[in-house]
């Protein structure tokens, strides 16, 4: 899937609309869209920092519903819900980013070497335990493929090299991000 420029604003448009609503404590309109890849079944994620630092992010790694219904519902969800942090305030409203994250579909990988780090995310599940780390978080952190690994583990509450177990489900999926940009790091 690759959104064009409108459907991306489209999107973030949704989001931000949402976010507002739900940290003043409004209903939340009904979004229509037009646009089939937007009524498509996605995974997505929503991410809000603040002044550059992580403020809020939640999503769906599974396509459970229509794309801009997910991302209605993932953008309230980070800024009132991410239990790393108390909800967002109507103060801190206008010095969010807000980011989104479209995942592909889920893919089991065999061997490690299958995962490109840059391009792919990471599901991590074992004895009912998951971590999801997004593409971007291993680029960001300029880590290579076993402290990704590691550290996807970390985020599933394993230990670092569970990843190595044969019992141990690895999955792949790339997403497109996108998002504003408010404030020079």
């Amino acid at each position: 899937m690759s959104l064009s420029d409108e459907e991306k604003e489209e999107l973030m448009k949704i989001a931000k609309e949402s976010i507002y609503c739900a940290v003043k404590g409004e209903k939340t309109p009904d979004f229509t869209v037009k646009s089939d890849q937007l009524k498509e079944n996605r995974g997505a994620f929503v991410t809000i920092t603040k002044k550059g630092n992580l403020r809020g992010c939640i999503g769906y790694s599974f396509p459970i519903d229509s794309l801009h219904k997910i991302v209605s519902e993932v953008a309230q969800s980070a800024a009132l819900h991410d239990p790393r942090f108390p909800p967002l305030t109507e103060e801190e409203l206008n010095d969010i980013e807000i980011g989104i994250s479209v995942l592909s579909l889920l893919e089991e990988v065999k061997d490690i070497s299958e995962i490109e780090v840059g391009k792919h995310g990471l599901l991590i599940e074992r004895w009912g335990y998951k971590g999801l780390l997004l593409p971007q978080v291993a680029t960001e952190y300029k880590w290579d493929r076993i402290k990704f690994l590691e550290q996807t583990c970390y985020k599933a509450g394993l230990e670092k090299n569970a990843w190595k177990e044969s019992d141990t489900v690895i999955k792949i999926f790339s997403a497109e991000v996108f998002g504003e940009r408010k404030h020079s790091e």
